[in-house]
């Protein structure tokens, strides 16, 4: 994998420049990554991006070609290149496992180091949890609107072509069932679906000749796109082609919810009564719970979900929250911006749970320890000890690991925190 060190701002480097002047720069500090508010109307956010950035953390040097643009470009001076060239992280980083609910102020990530190696990573930290965590936070509240429907992930058309892999893992995370981006298959062992579009029947001389070809090739359980042409007229030919083995059908244009029944009682009178409805078009969770009285077996996802569905970033920030002083102990600070105040110390975190193991409060302590109270969950885990990676969290297993938390953790919440009508936060954030 290429280096990810330059995955970053002009400003990291000449704050880190500005630090080793100072003498700062191998002070101790802790940085923590929050929200400070989720998007509007949103009762629950979703932590995506955890194990992509600890696998980019590994590859987080500055190499010779690196190093020599800095040098050309004078962004940095000898001394900042020399603290670069042998760059390493070595401190500790702790946070909410991935796929886990967060709330405003949830301390989903806390980096320990020096200010030098800590304050570098915190555009690339940014960028991948702030983007990773908005398409999860959208796809949670979409599987949780298609009920037992399961919803598949095909956006990778309406980003960025990187951003579409990192979307597809984060979908499946926040529980869809399958990506059609090959590459999520291939790097995080993801259930990969597609079978062909409406070219495909538009390349041959008929609809008949486009359907004979597809099942010569795929088979009879594959899925024909039946709204070229004729909706009516497709279902009939795909029926007369298979048999009663045709896998399914797919819609992709006008009234879903009216196709939908229209084609299902086609179906069903035609003997194909396994036969499956699969709905695309430019979906969202309110199209989805729109359709949920409709006999649709599965929904295609794209645009919306890969945009966050109306909330494109998790405004995510990255704040130190404790340094050492002069003596060597670590003292809490905070900004008091207006609107943009922090609250300093390191957070531990808890949620705690009510007689039925239902949620009903996020628990932050900087004075006290949540976790020694009753009838409270931890969320806190390490990732990074002394600069060591602890296994599990990345890759396939991380990816199945992160699935698991998300579907316990969704599990916990109040059944409100399903609805899709504006609200609150569904717990509150507490601070002890």
């Amino acid at each position: 994998m290429a280096t990810t060190s330059l995955l970053t701002d002009h400003y990291e480097l000449t704050m880190l420049q500005a630090a080793l002047a100072s003498g700062a720069a191998n002070r101790k500090c802790t940085f923590e990554v929050f929200t400070r508010r989720l998007p509007a109307g949103r009762r629950y956010g979703v932590l995506a991006g955890t194990g992509r950035f600890l696998e980019g953390l590994a590859n987080f040097r500055f190499n010779d070609e690196e190093l020599s643009f800095l040098s050309s470009r004078n962004i940095v001076n000898k001394e900042t290149l020399s603290y670069l060239e042998s760059f390493t992280f070595s401190g500790n980083i702790r946070g909410y496992a991935e796929g886990e609910a967060f709330f405003p102020h949830s301390p989903v990530m806390q980096v320990e180091g020096t200010f030098a190696e800590a304050c570098v990573l915190e555009t690339y930290l940014l960028s991948i949890l702030n983007f990773d965590s908005a398409v999860a936070s959208a796809a949670s509240r979409m599987s949780a609107a298609a009920g037992n429907r399961p919803c598949l992930e095909m956006g990778s058309r309406r980003a960025h072509e990187r951003a579409a892999v990192s979307a597809a893992r984060a979908a499946v995370i926040a529980g869809f069932a399958g990506t059609s981006n090959l590459e999520a298959g291939l790097r995080y062992g993801l259930h990969t679906i597609g079978t062909s579009a409406h070219a495909f029947t538009l390349l041959h001389d008929s609809e008949r000749e486009a359907f004979e070809a597809q099942l010569r090739s795929l088979g009879a359980r594959t899925t024909l796109l039946v709204d070229t042409y004729d909706v009516d007229e497709a279902v009939r030919l795909g029926v007369e082609l298979a048999g009663e083995e045709l896998g399914g059908v797919r819609l992709d244009s006008g009234d879903l919810v009216a196709t939908a029944a229209r084609v299902r009682e086609l179906l069903d009178s035609l003997g194909n009564t396994n036969t499956k409805i699969t709905v695309t078009s430019d979906l969202d969770e309110y199209a989805i719970a729109s359709l949920a009285a409709a006999p649709v077996d599965s929904y295609g996802v794209g645009t919306k979900l890969v945009t966050g569905s109306g909330a494109p970033t998790s405004s995510m920030v990255y704040k130190v929250v404790e340094r050492e002083n002069a003596t060597g102990e670590m003292q809490p600070v905070a900004k008091a911006s207006a609107g943009k105040a922090s609250i300093g110390g390191a957070k531990r975190a808890a949620r705690r749970l009510n007689g039925m193991g239902i949620a009903t409060a996020e628990v932050l302590g900087t004075h006290e320890d949540p976790n020694l109270l009753e009838d409270t969950r931890p969320l806190m885990v390490d990732f990074v000890r002394n600069g060591e990676l602890l296994p599990g969290f990345t890759g396939e297993e991380g990816v199945r690991r992160a699935t698991a938390r998300h579907a316990a953790s969704l599990a916990e919440l109040p059944e409100a925190a399903r609805r899709l009508s504006e609200g609150e936060p569904i717990i509150p954030t507490e601070f002890i």
